[in-house]
Protein backbone atom coordinates (compact mmCIF):
# COMPACT_ATOMS: atom_id res chain seq x y z
CA UNK A 1 0.00 0.00 0.00
CA UNK A 2 1.60 3.25 -1.15
CA UNK A 3 1.55 6.52 0.81
CA UNK A 4 -1.43 7.83 -1.17
CA UNK A 5 -3.43 4.72 -0.26
CA UNK A 6 -2.74 4.85 3.47
CA UNK A 7 -5.33 6.80 5.47
CA UNK A 8 -4.47 10.23 6.81
CA UNK A 9 -4.52 10.12 10.60
CA UNK A 10 -4.63 13.06 13.00
CA UNK A 11 -3.08 12.18 16.36
CA UNK A 12 -3.02 14.83 19.08
CA UNK A 13 -0.35 14.82 21.75
CA UNK A 14 -1.81 15.53 25.19
CA UNK A 15 1.24 17.52 26.35
CA UNK A 16 -0.58 20.89 26.05
CA UNK A 17 -3.68 19.58 27.85
CA UNK A 18 -4.79 20.36 31.39
CA UNK A 19 -3.11 17.42 33.10
CA UNK A 20 -5.41 17.72 36.10
CA UNK A 21 -8.37 17.03 33.79
CA UNK A 22 -6.85 14.43 31.47
CA UNK A 23 -9.91 12.18 31.50
CA UNK A 24 -12.11 14.98 30.19
CA UNK A 25 -9.41 15.91 27.68
CA UNK A 26 -9.28 12.47 26.02
CA UNK A 27 -13.09 12.41 25.97
CA UNK A 28 -13.11 15.78 24.19
CA UNK A 29 -10.45 14.65 21.73
CA UNK A 30 -12.47 11.60 20.81
CA UNK A 31 -15.52 13.81 20.21
CA UNK A 32 -13.37 16.03 17.97
CA UNK A 33 -12.82 13.10 15.59
CA UNK A 34 -9.13 12.26 16.15
CA UNK A 35 -7.73 8.93 14.98
CA UNK A 36 -5.50 8.23 17.97
CA UNK A 37 -4.27 10.02 21.08
CA UNK A 38 -0.56 10.14 21.87
CA UNK A 39 0.95 10.09 25.34
CA UNK A 40 4.53 11.37 25.40
CA UNK A 41 6.25 9.36 28.12
CA UNK A 42 9.38 11.12 29.42
CA UNK A 43 11.55 9.81 32.24
CA UNK A 44 14.03 12.64 32.82
CA UNK A 45 16.88 10.49 31.45
CA UNK A 46 16.50 10.10 27.68
CA UNK A 47 14.93 13.58 27.62
CA UNK A 48 15.20 16.36 30.23
CA UNK A 49 11.57 16.24 31.31
CA UNK A 50 9.10 14.12 33.28
CA UNK A 51 5.56 13.38 32.14
CA UNK A 52 3.26 10.36 32.30
CA UNK A 53 3.53 6.87 33.71
CA UNK A 54 1.45 3.85 32.68
CA UNK A 55 -1.08 4.37 35.47
CA UNK A 56 -2.18 7.75 34.12
CA UNK A 57 -2.52 6.38 30.60
CA UNK A 58 -4.51 3.42 31.89
CA UNK A 59 -6.78 5.71 33.92
CA UNK A 60 -7.69 7.63 30.75
CA UNK A 61 -9.01 4.51 29.03
CA UNK A 62 -12.35 4.54 30.85
CA UNK A 63 -13.13 8.00 29.42
CA UNK A 64 -12.95 7.11 25.71
CA UNK A 65 -12.72 4.33 23.15
CA UNK A 66 -10.33 6.00 20.69
CA UNK A 67 -6.98 4.28 20.11
CA UNK A 68 -3.96 5.26 22.23
CA UNK A 69 -0.31 5.45 21.32
CA UNK A 70 2.56 5.75 23.76
CA UNK A 71 5.87 7.26 22.69
CA UNK A 72 8.58 5.98 25.01
CA UNK A 73 11.05 8.86 25.30
CA UNK A 74 12.79 6.91 28.04
CA UNK A 75 16.05 5.13 28.78
CA UNK A 76 16.63 1.52 27.78
CA UNK A 77 16.27 0.48 31.43
CA UNK A 78 12.82 2.07 31.61
CA UNK A 79 11.83 0.61 28.24
CA UNK A 80 12.71 -2.91 29.31
CA UNK A 81 11.60 -2.94 32.94
CA UNK A 82 8.24 -1.20 32.38
CA UNK A 83 7.47 -2.31 28.83
CA UNK A 84 4.63 -4.65 29.76
CA UNK A 85 2.92 -1.93 31.81
CA UNK A 86 3.11 0.55 28.94
CA UNK A 87 1.81 -1.97 26.40
CA UNK A 88 -1.10 -2.88 28.67
CA UNK A 89 -1.94 0.78 29.37
CA UNK A 90 -1.99 1.53 25.62
CA UNK A 91 -4.48 -1.21 24.70
CA UNK A 92 -8.01 -0.49 23.54
CA UNK A 93 -11.16 -1.00 25.63
CA UNK A 94 -11.41 -4.63 24.50
CA UNK A 95 -7.68 -5.35 24.57
CA UNK A 96 -7.00 -4.13 21.03
CA UNK A 97 -3.37 -3.45 20.19
CA UNK A 98 -2.24 0.04 21.16
CA UNK A 99 0.70 1.67 19.40
CA UNK A 100 3.91 1.61 21.48
CA UNK A 101 6.84 3.56 20.06
CA UNK A 102 10.44 2.82 21.03
CA UNK A 103 13.24 5.26 20.20
CA UNK A 104 16.11 3.86 18.15
CA UNK A 105 18.63 6.02 20.07
CA UNK A 106 17.52 4.76 23.50
CA UNK A 107 17.56 1.02 22.82
CA UNK A 108 20.80 -0.84 22.20
CA UNK A 109 18.79 -4.02 21.59
CA UNK A 110 16.04 -2.54 19.43
CA UNK A 111 14.97 -5.82 17.80
CA UNK A 112 14.36 -7.34 21.22
CA UNK A 113 12.26 -4.43 22.45
CA UNK A 114 10.13 -4.28 19.27
CA UNK A 115 9.61 -8.04 19.27
CA UNK A 116 8.60 -7.91 22.91
CA UNK A 117 6.01 -5.18 22.22
CA UNK A 118 4.27 -7.41 19.66
CA UNK A 119 4.56 -10.45 21.90
CA UNK A 120 2.87 -8.52 24.71
CA UNK A 121 -0.03 -7.55 22.46
CA UNK A 122 1.05 -4.09 21.30
CA UNK A 123 1.63 -2.53 17.90
CA UNK A 124 5.44 -2.06 17.72
CA UNK A 125 6.70 1.18 16.25
CA UNK A 126 10.03 2.98 16.12
CA UNK A 127 10.96 6.66 16.43
CA UNK A 128 14.10 8.54 15.47
CA UNK A 129 15.37 11.96 16.50
CA UNK A 130 16.15 14.69 13.94
CA UNK A 131 19.89 13.94 13.84
CA UNK A 132 19.35 10.18 13.34
CA UNK A 133 19.72 8.98 9.73
CA UNK A 134 17.00 6.89 8.11
CA UNK A 135 19.43 3.97 7.83
CA UNK A 136 19.18 3.46 11.60
CA UNK A 137 15.68 1.97 11.23
CA UNK A 138 16.16 0.20 7.89
CA UNK A 139 16.79 -3.17 9.50
CA UNK A 140 13.68 -3.12 11.70
CA UNK A 141 11.12 -1.97 9.12
CA UNK A 142 9.81 -5.53 8.79
CA UNK A 143 9.07 -5.57 12.55
CA UNK A 144 7.08 -2.36 12.93
CA UNK A 145 3.67 -0.93 12.04
CA UNK A 146 4.77 2.72 12.19
CA UNK A 147 7.95 4.78 11.90
CA UNK A 148 7.93 8.14 13.65
CA UNK A 149 10.16 10.86 12.23
CA UNK A 150 10.74 13.49 14.92
CA UNK A 151 10.65 16.98 13.41
CA UNK A 152 11.86 18.53 16.68
CA UNK A 153 14.17 17.24 19.37
CA UNK A 154 11.97 15.38 21.87
CA UNK A 155 11.40 16.52 25.42
CA UNK A 156 9.20 19.61 25.24
CA UNK A 157 6.05 20.77 23.47
CA UNK A 158 5.73 23.96 21.44
CA UNK A 159 9.06 23.71 19.61
CA UNK A 160 9.70 24.95 16.06
CA UNK A 161 9.46 22.45 13.20
CA UNK A 162 12.77 21.42 11.54
CA UNK A 163 12.12 21.48 7.76
CA UNK A 164 15.21 19.47 6.77
CA UNK A 165 13.45 16.26 7.84
CA UNK A 166 11.55 16.10 4.53
CA UNK A 167 14.35 14.20 2.77
CA UNK A 168 14.30 11.60 5.53
CA UNK A 169 10.54 11.13 5.15
CA UNK A 170 10.91 10.74 1.36
CA UNK A 171 13.74 8.22 1.68
CA UNK A 172 11.77 6.27 4.23
CA UNK A 173 8.63 6.16 2.11
CA UNK A 174 10.63 5.04 -0.94
CA UNK A 175 12.28 2.22 1.01
CA UNK A 176 8.99 1.06 2.56
CA UNK A 177 7.24 1.02 -0.84
CA UNK A 178 10.13 -0.74 -2.61
CA UNK A 179 10.05 -3.50 0.01
CA UNK A 180 6.27 -3.85 -0.20
CA UNK A 181 5.79 -3.19 3.51
CA UNK A 182 2.61 -1.86 5.13
CA UNK A 183 4.16 0.73 7.43
CA UNK A 184 2.74 4.13 8.32
CA UNK A 185 5.04 7.16 8.59
CA UNK A 186 4.30 9.51 11.48
CA UNK A 187 5.73 12.97 12.02
CA UNK A 188 5.87 14.76 15.35
CA UNK A 189 7.07 18.22 16.26
CA UNK A 190 5.88 21.70 15.30
CA UNK A 191 3.16 20.27 13.05
CA UNK A 192 0.40 22.77 12.27
CA UNK A 193 -2.39 23.13 9.68
CA UNK A 194 -0.03 24.99 7.34
CA UNK A 195 3.02 24.27 5.17
CA UNK A 196 4.45 21.92 7.82
CA UNK A 197 1.77 19.23 7.61
CA UNK A 198 1.31 19.94 3.89
CA UNK A 199 4.94 19.29 2.95
CA UNK A 200 5.29 16.28 5.27
CA UNK A 201 2.23 14.71 3.65
CA UNK A 202 3.60 15.39 0.17
CA UNK A 203 6.89 13.74 1.20
CA UNK A 204 5.10 10.53 2.16
CA UNK A 205 3.93 10.78 5.76
CA UNK A 206 0.32 9.90 6.57
CA UNK A 207 0.11 10.16 10.40
CA UNK A 208 0.42 13.60 11.95
CA UNK A 209 0.99 14.30 15.63
CA UNK A 210 0.01 17.78 16.72
CA UNK A 211 0.10 19.23 20.21
CA UNK A 212 0.00 23.00 20.50
CA UNK A 213 -0.85 23.14 16.77
CA UNK A 214 -4.22 21.59 17.58
CA UNK A 215 -4.93 22.88 21.08
CA UNK A 216 -4.48 26.49 19.87
CA UNK A 217 -7.85 26.39 18.09
CA UNK A 218 -11.06 27.66 19.73
CA UNK A 219 -12.31 24.05 19.66
CA UNK A 220 -10.46 20.75 19.27
CA UNK A 221 -12.75 19.75 16.40
CA UNK A 222 -11.76 22.85 14.43
CA UNK A 223 -8.11 21.95 14.95
CA UNK A 224 -8.58 18.33 13.92
CA UNK A 225 -10.63 19.24 10.85
CA UNK A 226 -8.18 21.91 9.72
CA UNK A 227 -5.15 19.61 10.04
CA UNK A 228 -6.92 16.86 8.11
CA UNK A 229 -8.06 19.27 5.40
CA UNK A 230 -4.57 20.66 4.72
CA UNK A 231 -3.07 17.14 4.61
CA UNK A 232 -5.78 15.93 2.24
CA UNK A 233 -5.29 18.92 -0.04
CA UNK A 234 -1.53 18.19 -0.16
CA UNK A 235 -2.33 14.66 -1.23
CA UNK A 236 -4.45 16.08 -4.04
CA UNK A 237 -1.55 18.23 -5.24
CA UNK A 238 -2.15 21.49 -3.40
CA UNK A 239 1.11 21.63 -1.44
CA UNK A 240 1.71 24.81 0.53
CA UNK A 241 5.09 26.52 -0.02
CA UNK A 242 7.63 27.26 2.69
CA UNK A 243 7.05 30.84 3.87
CA UNK A 244 9.73 33.27 2.75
Amino acid sequence: MTASERPIQIIPSVLPADWAAMGQCVKDLEAAGVDRIQFDVMDGNFVPNLTFGPELIKACRKYCNVKFETQLMVSQYNSETMLEQYVDASKGPNGERGVVIAHVEANTHLHRVLGRIRQLGGSPSVAMNPHTPMEMVKNVLDMVDHVLVMTVNPGFGGQAYIPTMLDKISQLRKTIDERGLTVDIEVDGGIKANWTISQCCAAGANCFIAGSGMFAYPTLKEGCDDLRRVAQEAREGKVLPTPS
